[in-house]
């Protein structure tokens, strides 16, 4: 148990069956604490130390262990390709909008197969300036998790809601959010680039009127 501690105390409370293994637990010793209600299995290969509170977000973060479980959380952290919570997952971090949350989704920069239908991968490079650590995980940051969905053609009232909210609780900046969904404006009749006439157009489908001239104006950079 001290062994499994000394993992999953950074982690959450979790660990990978892999992470046991290398931390030196043995397989007979593993089974026999899942056994005797030490640990619970909250996912293939992945364990939670019981005794403490459960972690929120947890199938979430199980999964994102799963995509390198000999890699302890802290270590992926420095690593640029590190899988990064993406789309309607990273929606559900940041606690914006009512999309479904039961695919969890990650952006990684190369190509990764993953047996589990509830995990969907998306390929891509997400700058150092789109990223950040919430909750403890790599995640795009909310202006780019916007046009992740803009991307995804998620219906595009429920996305007007969440830039609304994201705006409305400085969770990333109008222009930020502007640069991001630029290249979608001529999806939406704009001119080609414009992403602040974009971001005035979804405030205004969501009926938000709160500040708009001053996120106008801070979205061209005024």
């Amino acid at each position: 148990m001290q062994l499994l501690l000394g993992v999953a105390e950074e982690q959450w409370g979790l660990c990978t069956r892999r992470q046991a293994l290398d931390a030196g637990v043995a397989p007979s010793s593993l089974a026999r604490l899942l056994r005797d209600g030490f640990l619970e299995r909250v996912a293939h290969g992945v364990y939670r130390v019981r005794g403490g509170a459960e972690p929120d977000h947890m199938q979430l973060r199980a999964a994102w262990l799963q995509l390198d479980p000999a890699v302890p959380a802290w270590e992926r952290l420095r690593n640029p390709a590190v899988a990064l919570v993406s789309h309607t997952s990273a929606a559900a971090l940041y606690g914006v909008g009512d999309l479904r949350a039961d695919i969890h989704e990650f952006t990684m920069p190369r190509r990764h197969q993953t047996r589990r239908r509830d995990v969907r991968i998306h390929r891509g490079e997400v700058p150092d300036r789109q990223r950040i650590v919430l909750a403890g995980m790599p995640t795009t940051r909310a202006a780019r998790m916007i046009a992740d969905l803009l991307a995804d053609n998620i219906e595009p009232t429920s996305v007007a809601h969440i830039t609304a909210t994201v705006i409305d609780r400085v969770f990333d900046y109008p222009g930020a959010v502007a640069e991001c969904i630029a290249p979608y404006a001529g999806r939406f009749g704009f001119r080609r680039g414009d992403g602040p006439a974009l971001l005035d157009h979804l405030l205004n489908l969501a009926g938000y009127d709160r500040s708009r001239d001053v996120i106008n104006a801070l979205a061209r950079g005024e």
